[in-house]
């Protein structure tokens, strides 16, 4: 993407471009389930405080990573080989970053029919579905939070969950603009910006929220800047 940006172009072979749209895809729906894992963690750790230990074990949590893993494959294979099956010609000029869902089909010759079911199929179960659970994890951390006595234990508890809301929050609502928004309802420049939020800005300050729950790094941060 930088080589692209730095020369104003660039070019990538079709089983290079395809590959790139795997790994990304793969990446993209496996943070999607991270963020998800993260949550229901913060609910148990809320709501299920005595019982934490024991459901968020360390098989339990090697489990869910290798089962998330072994879905996203799955269902990326799935939408990666419909891709496979539409046919390009003319001179194949993505107008993007990275060879996205999007702009591949835009430059697509044949029907993309089949694309759109098998998007429609594998959509509910990586952007849908884990944004459910997220916020029903929530709804319940947020009740618990309010029938608390203490407001300086309701601040405690919800500084927990702050760091978490906010990487949910950018990274979400951009995925969504992107790929539920109706392509006609933006334009290609407002789409790959909202595509470098979610692909290089959010990854980018991600480690800045979580530091700044820490009270060794702040405090590190405050010896060098005062």
């Amino acid at each position: 993407m930088f080589y692209i940006l730095l020369n104003n172009g660039g070019t990538i072979s079709f089983i290079g471009c395809i590959t790139q749209f795997f790994l990304f895809s793969a990446a993209e729906a496996f943070d999607c389930f991270l963020l998800t894992v993260m949550s229901y963690d913060r609910y148990v750790a809320i709501c299920n405080p005595l019982s934490y230990s024991s459901i968020m074990t360390n098989e339990y949590c090697v489990k869910l990573v290798i089962s998330y893993w072994l879905a996203v494959f799955f269902i990326e294979v799935i939408e990666t080989s419909s891709l496979l099956m539409i046919r390009f010609c003319g001179k194949n000029t993505i107008d993007h970053f990275f060879c996205d869902l999007v702009p591949l089909l835009e430059i697509a010759c044949s029907g993309t029919y089949l694309v759109g079911i098998v998007v429609s199929m594998v959509g509910p179960p990586i952007l849908v579905i884990p944004i459910i659970i997220i916020i029903v994890s929530y709804v319940n951390i947020i009740s618990t939070i309010l029938r608390m006595s203490s407001n300086i234990s309701r601040k405690k508890v919800f500084s927990t969950c702050s760091s978490h809301l906010i990487v949910v929050s950018i990274f979400y609502w951009t995925m969504f603009c992107v790929y539920l928004v109706p392509a006609k309802g933006q334009s290609l420049t407002i789409s790959k910006v909202l595509s470098l939020l979610y692909t290089v800005f959010t990854p980018f300050i991600n480690p800045i929220i979580y530091s700044l729950r820490n009270k060794d790094i702040m405090k590190v941060i405050q010896e060098r800047i005062f």
